[in-house]
């Protein structure tokens, strides 16, 4: 990705953990000499599967362990009868698309993920809690938002 430090992009994030408590039969794991060198996760929501994040150490990429690790996916998703499987990857990777292609993949969204950095702003924001205006003042913050959310009043709703 480019990151000029990889060990520390996404540091803070915990993917194995949770999708390991949310399913420790869909966790799969590759072994090289008794050492974990590559991870993929399934996860169902209803007949919607997907899985991911799949992880290969990088200088064991180019050996296949990608997709030994796509199979039991794709064995899992047979099983529990998903009736749509997707995934998220790196629009910008030949590599992540032609491995998941192979398993019938095909992109169909892809999203551009954009970003700016953050500077200080021109002048101080000012805010207020709606319980602290006054009565005449929260009504008129109603009528705004209805205006803005093209709603009526929650009250007069069924």
């Amino acid at each position: 990705m480019g990151a000029p430090k990889p060990e520390q992009l996404w540091a803070d994030m915990d993917y194995a953990h949770s999708r390991w408590r949310a399913d420790p039969t869909a966790a799969f794991g590759a072994e090289l000499d008794g050492e974990l060198v590559g991870s993929n996760f399934a996860t169902r929501w209803g007949s919607v599967g997907f899985f991911g994040p799949l992880s290969v150490r990088p200088d064991l990429w180019d050996q296949a362990i990608g997709q030994r690790l796509m199979e039991p996916v794709m064995a899992c998703f047979r099983t529990w009868g998903v009736q749509h499987a997707g995934l998220f990857t790196f629009a910008h990777s030949p590599k992540h698309i032609g491995l998941y292609q192979k398993y019938g993949f095909w992109p169909r969204f892809l999203t551009a993920v954009m970003s700016k950095s953050v500077g200080p702003g021109t002048s101080p924001g000012t805010w207020s809690r709606y319980a602290e205006i006054s009565e005449r003042e929260q009504a008129g913050c109603l009528r705004a938002c209805r205006t803005v959310t093209e709603n009526s009043d929650p009250r007069d709703m069924p």
